[in-house]
């Protein structure tokens, strides 16, 4: 019982040792990478909700069209 109870801090310590390793590891960017990468994303993230704005809208508009419903909000 004492052996298991050892193997279990040993394994929560040999956790959070292993992760303090991996995390020596890391190469972190610079700020100005950090800022160019965020800059990226948003981007990114703004031409995506403009695309499935747009496929929304086109779909609303042929429903209305083809079924002649009115869809409000």
């Amino acid at each position: 019982m004492a052996k298991e109870a050892a193997k279990k801090k040993e394994g929560f310590r040999g956790y959070f040792k292993g992760v303090r390793q991996e995390l020596r590891k890391v190469v972190w960017p610079t700020r100005e990478e950090l800022i160019s990468y965020t800059w990226v994303v948003v981007l990114f993230c703004a031409v995506f909700a403009l695309g499935f704005w747009a496929i929304d809208s086109a779909c609303g508009i042929a429903l209305q069209k083809l079924l002649g419903i009115t869809i409000s909000m």
